[in-house]
């Protein structure tokens, strides 16, 4: 694979994972990290832990909001051979229910710092920290 297509691949990665969490497909996830990786929540509240615990914690957290949506920016990657790190700005809107017929909305916005492996089956992320900028309860 040429750069070009690392880059693509890595940035795929990173979209399905967004993808997963807002669909709720945590089977999904799979396909996007390594069996053993390295997640750590910890900057925004959540959990520290390897791939099948992290897995589990999100579909029992995420699934108590109505609706997320993860919005990543473009990502800085930085390829190494079979290996690469990437940094990806995330801004995340999160429904918390209702209030007075609106919807109550919780902001988070936070930057993903990855290590990424290629894999027989792809880029897949190895470790993943969240490091939390803000967070914030709408009106």
């Amino acid at each position: 694979m040429s750069q070009t297509d690392d880059r693509v691949a890595i940035m795929d990665v990173l979209a399905r994972y967004t993808a997963a969490l807002d669909t709720q497909n945590w089977d999904a996830l799979d396909d996007v990290f390594t069996p053993d990786a390295a997640i750590d929540y910890t900057t925004s509240g959540g959990e520290k832990g390897n791939y099948p615990e992290i897995k589990k914690w999100l579909a029992e957290v995420l699934s108590t909001f109505p609706m997320t949506q993860h919005l990543i920016g473009m990502p800085a990657i930085w390829l190494d051979g079979d290996s690469a790190t990437s940094r990806t700005d995330v801004y995340n809107p999160m429904a918390m229910g209702e209030h007075e017929g609106k919807r109550k909305l919780f902001y988070v916005g936070a930057v993903y710092e990855d290590r990424l492996v290629r894999t027989p089956d792809g880029w897949r992320i190895a470790q993943r920290f969240e490091r939390q900028a803000f967070s914030t309860l709408g009106d």
